[in-house]
């Protein structure tokens, strides 16, 4: 892997999206600006570019490659003081850092090293723009990676942010297999030292697919252990008879200089938690929400739900010491927390040479129900309103029990199957019918030749009373989105409590209980890509739907697919 991170301050060319005329006319107006160097007080700058320029448009083209080997594997893992089977990527969780700069050239070789098991590897809120053959999921961009096989991914780093890459088969992100992703890039707030990435997960000490076969297939919900920050914590063996609790766990310790701004990038990889994240005697500064930079915030704490990211800022201006920093299991959000929320922790020192346990405190109170952030505070920085609105898909979920006692999620009375061996993109290229199709992939055309043309998803939470009850964060591939609405109660089935000027915009979002969600993208990526509920059980109950976006210009933008068809042989 390339070290050098640091910013270009004199980039080479400018990519755009559109046509070859903008594409001249953009690039000159860029490179008769003076560039900026990128510094712990201009933090806004990169180069020729800044917070103000559109991603989704434009980006740099760095000319360099950023080139990665990751080994995916099983093995035993300690992660608490407690062994229990797992699968990492090069033998570590959380897998080694992906690092690269706004507008590099990103391939990543995966090898499956594991003796039965396929597997994939996703890259988390990444547009993928023309590449849609690199999302890495099994059933629709790909069939999974044999064991003994090779793959590698390629595309271009168009946005810039906090993210993480992970298995897209089956329930294999549980098991460890996730990593940092970090795309460097201007930030809305300055800060001195980059912390890098810190992961917010909940454990078990069985096996994800040992706790499906024996309680989650049939609805009943498998309480996790215990909660790891960026990978470890520790668990009380003393009082344990068990031969695999052999103690050895720490705490995640981080280190701040007093007087510096430290940004933190945090991820949030349960299996279905929700976290409430805060450091004692520290405020937060929030820059970002999944990769899109937002107007600076200042917080005491900030909720994570399951595949969202935020980007912090944290100055050093307590009593030099040691505090806690709390993952905050939310106990009241899914239910699914432990007896000891509160062991959810990891320590903050001011001086490397201390190992003292901290005895600070926090007044912080619990949320009582899931939800995200206040839509007031996570304003984007860059301004953007959502265009004509074409089509409209509502879809209702719901519950049902099979024929085998089976529990199964629906999404207007069907759930999503996927046939591995015969991905979505396979069968466009060989030019197969799809349409109609029985279960949930949904059509999205353009109506028309405006560019600004964009569809809009409706989703609505109708289980019955107990189910209904269940938030759920919705993520969608390929795109950002821009919410509507986000409401705890019945959508009137019209518009009228839209938000179109600037709203909220992200790539995971909380569907409330008893509530609807109204998300509205741009059908500017044409490609199958897959939306679904990121807690780990619930997509793999099939809470998921397809979308094929402009099916007839997939294929114009794909270039040669034989490799990833190589994968189906």
């Amino acid at each position: 892997m390339r070290t050098k991170i640091l910013p270009l301050c004199a980039l080479v060319a400018c990519a755009h999206y559109a046509g070859a005329n903008e594409v001249d006319q953009m690039s000159h107006w860029i490179y008769e600006q003076q560039p900026c160097e990128n510094t712990p007080t201009s933090r806004s700058c990169w180069g020729h570019f800044n917070t103000e320029t559109n991603y989704y448009t434009t980006a740099p083209d760095t000319g360099e490659t950023v080139e990665v080997w990751l080994s995916v594997q099983e093995g035993i893992c300690n992660q608490d003081g407690y062994e229990r089977p797992c699968m990492t990527f090069n033998g570590t969780m959380p897998g080694p850092p992906i690092v690269a700069n706004w507008g590099d050239n990103l391939k990543v070789h995966v090898t499956n090293n594991m003796e039965s098991n396929g597997t994939s590897v996703h890259w988390h809120g990444v547009h993928l723009r023309g590449s849609n053959k690199m999302d890495g999921v099994p059933g629709v961009t790909q069939c999974p990676i044999s064991p003994g096989e090779s793959f590698t991914y390629q595309f271009r780093v168009t946005q810039y942010g906090t993210s993480w890459y992970h298995s897209h088969f089956s329930l294999q992100s549980t098991e460890g297999l996730f990593g940092p992703l970090i795309f460097h890039g201007p930030a809305t707030a300055d800060y001195d030292e980059d912390l890098g990435s810190l992961f917010l997960q909940d454990w078990s000490h069985s096996p994800s697919f040992t706790d499906w076969d024996t309680k989650q297939k049939f609805g009943i919900t498998h309480s996790q252990t215990t909660t790891l920050i960026n990978g470890t914590n520790t668990f009380d063996c003393s009082n344990e008879s068990d031969v695999k609790c052999v103690g050895g766990g720490k705490k995640f310790e981080m280190l701040f200089e007093a007087g510096k701004k430290h940004r933190l990038r945090l991820i949030n990889v349960a299996v279905d938690s929700q976290f409430q994240f805060s450091i004692d005697d520290h405020k937060l500064t929030v820059i970002a929400n999944d990769f899109v930079p937002i107007e600076p915030y200042v917080a005491d704490s900030v909720i994570v739900n399951v595949g969202q990211r935020y980007d912090i800022i944290v100055e050093a201006n307590a009593t030099p010491g040691d505090y806690w920093l709390r993952g905050g299991w939310v106990k009241s959000c899914q239910g699914v927390a432990n007896d000891h929320p509160e062991s959810a922790t990891g320590i903050v020192r001011y001086s490397g040479g201390s190992n003292k346990d901290p005895i600070s405190t926090t007044s912080i109170v619990a949320p009582l129900s899931c939800n995200d952030e206040p839509e007031a505070h996570l304003v984007p920085r860059l301004k953007l309103d959502v265009g004509s609105i074409t089509a409209t898909t509502v879809e209702d979920i719901n519950v049902r029990l099979t024929h085998a006692a089976l529990f199964q999620w629906t999404i207007n009375s069907s759930s999503l199957v996927l046939d591995w061996g015969k991905p979505t993109l396979q069968r466009i290229f060989k030019q197969e019918s799809i349409f109609p199709t029985p279960y949930n992939v949904v059509e999205v055309e353009k109506k028309t030749d405006d560019k600004d043309e964009w569809a809009v998803l409706v989703i609505e939470n109708k289980a019955a009373t107990f189910f209904g009850g269940i938030a759920h964060p919705i993520h969608f591939h390929g795109h950002d989105f821009w919410i509507l609405a986000q409401k705890n109660t019945t959508w009137d089935g019209t518009s009228s409590s839209f938000q179109t000027k600037n709203p909220v915009r992200r790539d995971t979002a909380v569907l409330p209980a008893h509530g609807y969600l109204a998300l509205a993208f741009q059908l500017d990526n044409p490609g199958a890509w897959l939306v679904h509920c990121h807690i780990a059980w619930h997509s793999s109950m099939g809470l998921a739907l397809e979308f094929v976006e402009r099916q007839d210009s997939i294929s114009a933008t794909m270039g040669d697919w034989k490799n990833l068809d190589r994968t189906c042989i």
